[in-house]
């Protein structure tokens, strides 16, 4: 049995179902489809501690990894996801955010661009490890202007921009590895869909 694929320009998604897990070559680390999707706990936007126990399996989870807060390609694929949030909750989705950035620097990129999900503070990079996503670590700084003072936002670990999501049975049945940041939120809709026509 072949795995269903959506090509959206070079991003592709593959999803199947656990049976088919197999069809997937794996890379030593890497959260594969079909595989369990890790736990992981972590803080929060603010500062409470984010279980992944405490969602998986409740609802349909999207845990996309980006590089980082402020950004342009993070700005636009967190916008996406919060225009798209209404939508992705009727259909039974909770989104998370994962980047090395810190609670405070998700604070304010929350509040520049009125996000509605919650993004987790991955500062040590554990998450993403967790998934088999690819990180650098290294002080990095973005220096914006939120409300009309110049923020400095600093951030020690940056992932790649990974999106997974995790079945209501807390396996992986989609991830993306060549995500497009601005049609992240669309494909993941699709992949939703077709999840609810099985």
């Amino acid at each position: 049995m072949k795995d269903p694929l959506w090509l959206t320009g070079a991003v592709m998604f593959v999803v199947a179902a656990a049976s088919c897990a197999g069809a997937t070559q794996a890379v030593a680390g890497e959260v594969m489809i079909g595989d369990r999707a890790p736990e992981f706990s972590v803080l929060d936007e603010t500062g409470a501690l984010w279980n992944s126990a405490d969602h998986v399996g409740k609802k349909i989870i999207v845990v996309y990894f980006y590089p980082a807060d402020m950004t342009g390609g993070c700005t636009r694929q967190a916008c996406a996801f919060r225009d798209d949030l209404s939508s992705l909750q009727g259909k039974g989705v909770e989104v998370v955010g994962v980047s090395g950035d810190s609670v405070a620097n998700h604070q304010l990129f929350r509040k520049a661009h009125k996000l509605n999900f919650t993004l987790l503070a991955d500062t040590e990079g554990k998450v993403a490890e967790a998934f088999g996503v690819p990180i650098s670590k290294g002080k990095k700084t973005v220096t914006v202007e939120i409300g009309g003072e110049k923020e400095l936002l600093t951030r020690t670990v940056t992932a790649r921009r990974w999106t997974f999501v995790i079945g209501l049975d807390g396996r992986i049945v989609a991830r993306n590895t060549m995500v497009k940041a601005a049609e992240d939120s669309q494909s993941v809709a699709r992949i939703v869909e077709e999840l609810a026509n099985r």
